[in-house]
C-alpha cells in the first residue's frame, strides 16, 4: 500500500489514479467507504488525482496529538508537504464536505500553491453558537463501544435523497456494498476506529474566525479560483450558506443541483464543469468562458 511520510512521524496513506502533471489532491478522513467520487471522474477526465487520507485517520499514521482549533491547519499543511514530496509545485485541489474544509485553510494559508480549488458541498458553517469545547479537548471515547452505532466514517442516509434514476441506484448500491466491506474487514476497528481516532474532534472549517463577520472577511481575502456545488436539499451546507460565500468570494462559480442533498453523486456532470472551470482558467486566466465580441448575424 503507497505512503508518504509528511514529517518524522506521520506517514499519509493516498490513492492513485491517472497520470501526468495535472496534478489533484483530494484530503479526507476516508475514501475507501465508496466506490465512486468526482475526484476519481477527473482521472478520466486526464488529471492526476492523489487521494490522501488525513493524518489520524484510517490507514495514515494515527495520533495522539490534539490540534485543537488548528487541525484543518495542520491538514492543510500535510497535503503541501506531500506535494513537495512528489514535486507538485502547482496542483488543483478537490475536496466535498469535511474536505473542502482543507481547501478553504489551503487558500487562505498556501494560495500561491493552488491552480484552483472545487468545493463540494463545501459551506462553509457558521462558526457562531458551535461549542468549540469538545474541539479544544477531544470527543470522550466510550469503553464500549455500541456494536449497533453508525460506522465513524460512513455517510448517513439522509445524506441521499431518494432518485427515480436506475443508474443512481444502482450506483448507490455499489457504494453500500463498498462501505459494508470496508466495516466487515479483518482490521476495521483498529484502523478506522480506533480510540485515537475517535478522540479526533476537528470541528468545521474555519471554526477560529469565531464569528459570521470574521468568517466573511476572511473568504473575502481569498484570492483562488473557486468552483462550488451544492445541492438544494442539503441540510448541512445549506444553499444560503454557500450563496454567502459565493458573495464573499473574487472569483467564484457555484453550481447547484435541484433534488440532491449532502452527496452529489452525480460526478460525470460535476467533471464535466470542472474541466470546462480549469481549461478556462489556463486558457484567459478566468473562470468564465471566452468573451467573444464577433458580431452575430441575423438568420435571413
Amino acid at each position: 500500500m503507497p505512503y508518504m511520510s509528511v514529517d518524522e512521524n506521520i506517514d499519509i496513506y493516498y490513492q492513485e489514479f491517472g497520470s501526468g502533471e495535472k496534478y489533484l489532491f483530494c484530503s479526507q478522513i476516508d475514501h475507501e467507504y465508496t466506490a465512486f467520487s468526482f475526484e476519481r471522474e477527473m482521472s478520466r477526465r486526464g488529471f492526476h488525482v492523489f487521494l490522501l487520507t488525513d493524518r489520524g485517520f484510517g490507514r495514515s499514521s494515527h495520533t495522539d496529538e490534539n490540534f485543537g482549533l488548528g487541525w484543518y491547519d495542520r491538514f492543510a499543511d500535510d497535503v503541501v508537504a506531500f506535494a513537495d514530496k512528489i514535486g507538485a509545485v502547482k496542483f488543483i485541489y478537490s475536496g466535498a464536505s469535511h474536505g473542502s474544509g482543507v481547501g478553504w485553510h489551503l487558500c487562505l494559508r498556501h494560495p500561491e500553491r493552488l491552480v484552483c480549488f472545487f468545493a463540494s458541498v463545501a459551506g462553509p458553517l457558521s462558526p457562531e453558537r458551535i461549542p468549540i469545547d469538545g474541539v479544544l479537548n477531544g470527543n470522550p471515547v466510550p469503553e464500549n463501544r455500541d456494536p449497533d452505532a453508525p460506522a465513524f466514517c460512513s455517510l448517513p442516509d439522509f445524506f441521499f435523497i431518494p432518485t427515480d434514476d436506475p443508474a443512481l441506484k444502482e450506483r448507490r448500491r455499489i457504494c453500500m456494498e463498498a462501505d459494508r466491506a470496508l466495516r466487515a474487514s479483518e482490521d476495521y476497528d483498529k484502523l478506522f476506529e480506533s480510540p485515537q481516532t475517535l478522540r479526533i474532534n476537528m470541528g468545521p472549517a474555519l471554526l477560529a474566525t469565531r464569528t459570521e463577520e470574521n468568517l466573511k472577511q476572511a473568504l473575502r481575502t481569498i484570492t483562488v479560483p473557486v468552483l462550488m456545488f451544492g445541492g438544494t436539499e442539503d441540510v448541512i451546507s445549506r444553499p444560503d450558506l454557500m450563496i454567502r460565500t459565493a458573495e464573499c468570494l473574487q472569483h467564484c462559480k457555484l453550481i447547484i443541483h435541484s433534488g440532491f442533498g449532502h452527496v452529489l453523486d452525480i460526478y460525470e456532470d460535476l467533471a464535466d464543469d470542472a474541466v470546462r472551470f480549469y481549461e478556462n482558467l489556463v486558457e484567459t486566466g478566468r473562470y468564465y468562458s471566452p468573451v467573444d465580441n464577433t458580431p452575430i448575424s441575423e438568420t435571413k
